[in-house]
């Protein structure tokens, strides 16, 4: 079976720490994938609030994400504060991509629990399509 591999940027513009919470542990024990990707939501939104932006104001855009993936690399306990790395890429006209490295620091090491990418695509949610990235948006991320 094939597996999906995420190539990181080397560089990361952002990080936020966000804290598991115990509605995100599921019956094994450990922070469960649909709460991953919560989790990851939570950084885009700050993230995008670094530059005073939402996903339905982006610079006079809305945002819609077109796909997903994680890599899953470790486990995640309830109260570990989390940090999520966050950095935008691969602007195209419509969208770009969204980098995630989400790691657990302690005193001795990092540790990478999960990577991912989100594409996001700029859109217009009142006529229901895909419209360009507005220049603001693409000088931002460019740096």
């Amino acid at each position: 079976m094939s597996r999906i591999k995420i190539l990181l940027p080397e560089n990361f513009s952002f990080f936020t720490t966000i804290p598991v919470r115990i509605t995100d542990v599921n019956y094994g024990g450990h922070v469960g994938n649909d709460s991953i990707l919560s989790l990851i939501h939570e950084a885009r939104v700050q993230f995008l609030k670094s530059y005073q932006w939402t996903e339905m104001n982006l610079a006079g855009v809305g945002l819609i994400m077109s796909d997903v993936g994680i890599e899953f690399k470790n486990e995640l306990f309830y109260g570990q504060q989390l940090k999520v790395h966050v950095k935008a890429a691969n602007l195209s006209r419509a969208g770009f991509d969204l980098f995630y490295k989400m790691v657990i620091d302690t005193i001795e090491k990092e540790t990478i629990i999960a990577v991912a990418k989100t594409g996001m695509v700029a859109f217009n949610y009142s006529q229901k399509k895909v419209v360009a990235l507005p220049d603001t948006v693409r000088e931002a991320f460019a740096g």
